[in-house]
């Protein structure tokens, strides 16, 4: 962190150290770069920093005991010795962490909420608790000068419940489309891919798939992730008469397998802006998808399909995997990564010097006015 700049300086605090969901966002920020901005990264050892560091971007580890005494004393240190215009926190402990250990400190915080459930105890076991967490929230915002939500429904979601008056303005996450266009064949070669937890509902995928090998006996489906639902998601294939048509490899390389399916199923009770439904119709593959969250922001409606009907999501998985032109495109309203991190840049603009040049909207073409996001 010797690296002289006359920049000023985004100090990023994320409270994860695997590459995985949120490490995706940070590590496209650090390639593309945050325009006119030097980033730092604080966040636990791990394959997560291990990257940056090979991309060149400047790194404080921080313990994993996010909140102890020796991590907030580490970064008030930090803040203190890299003097940090913004401080960035991603997903709730850092959010949380960060409004501790920055008291009195003269830096503007900003806050990205990368995922909040529609069911407000999916996360929490009781409502005591789910209202001491809201709370949390509450309070800890009143210290933020800005928040980003990586989608309209994350950001409906937020006010509902945070019941927040700082600003939140919306940047989808950014994909950059590939050139050229990968080429792509009918198929029914199905994917899951995503963790193995209840919230992911991937017995739904399994139901699914089993509508659709009874009419389509070569389909396959691959599970790919891990999780604390492995063994019952097995059992289920079993008890389905599917097994042998459905792989559970565990972690794998999305981008391989990706160039080695059709259709990425994806029932989810709980997504915000999914990195994998993005990357699936960048990567010109069909997709079935839940109504949940930002989906419905990110797809088009033939992609999706209600909870409740496996029938529906059956039949559109298979129109998904046999009929290229049903298949989804990215949108306009999705940025590229580049676009991504100017909107970024924008929000620390207006948070430093309160100006609005340049602040646009879901990655788009049109200005906002700042009123319609308070």
């Amino acid at each position: 962190m010797s690296r002289p700049t006359s920049s000023p300086t985004a100090l990023w605090v994320v409270p994860v150290s695997e590459l995985a969901g949120v490490a995706r966002h940070v590590l496209d920020v650090a390639r593309a770069g945050l325009p006119g901005w030097r980033l730092v990264v604080a966040a636990p050892e791990g394959p997560l920093l291990e990257r940056l560091r090979m991309l060149g971007t400047d790194v404080v580890p921080i313990a994993t005991g996010f909140g102890t005494a020796a991590s907030l004393q580490t970064l008030r240190a930090t803040v203190r010795r890299i003097g940090p215009q913004i401080v960035h926190s991603h997903l709730a402990k850092a959010d949380l962490f960060v409004a501790a250990a920055t008291l009195g400190q003269p830096v503007k915080l900003i806050s990205t909420e990368h995922h909040i459930s529609p069911d407000r105890y999916m996360f929490h076991p009781n409502h005591t608790e789910a209202r001491i967490m809201e709370a949390a929230h509450h309070a800890r915002l009143t210290r933020f000068s800005r928040v980003i939500a990586v989608s309209a429904s994350t950001r409906r979601d937020m006010i509902a419940r945070w019941r927040t008056r700082t600003p939140i303005t919306v940047v989808l996450n950014g994909v950059d489309r590939p050139d050229p266009a990968p080429v792509r064949e009918p198929g029914l070669r199905f994917l899951s891919l995503t963790r193995l937890a209840a919230e992911k509902n991937v017995e739904m995928t399994l139901r699914v798939f089993a509508r659709i090998a009874a009419e389509h006996p070569a389909a396959r489906l691959t599970i790919a992730g891990a999780g604390p639902e492995l063994s019952r998601l097995q059992e289920m294939a079993e008890d389905l008469g599917v097994a042998e048509a459905v792989t559970f490899p565990g972690f794998v390389e999305a981008g391989q397998a990706m160039a080695s399916h059709d259709v990425i199923l994806q029932p989810s009770r709980s997504d915000n802006c999914s990195y994998t439904l993005l990357d699936a119709a960048a990567q010109g593959m069909g997709v079935a998808a839940s109504p949940t969250g930002g989906n419905p922001e990110i797809l088009p409606m033939r992609c999706i399909a209600a909870l409740d009907d496996d029938a529906a999501f059956a039949r559109i998985a298979v129109e998904q995997g046999l009929d290229l032109q049903a298949r989804p495109d990215l949108g306009p309203q999705i940025p590229t990564v580049a676009q991504m991190a100017q909107h970024i840049v924008a929000e620390y603009e207006i948070a430093t010097r309160g100006r609005t040049r340049g602040l646009l909207l879901h990655a788009g073409q049109q200005p906002v006015d700042m009123k319609a996001n308070v």
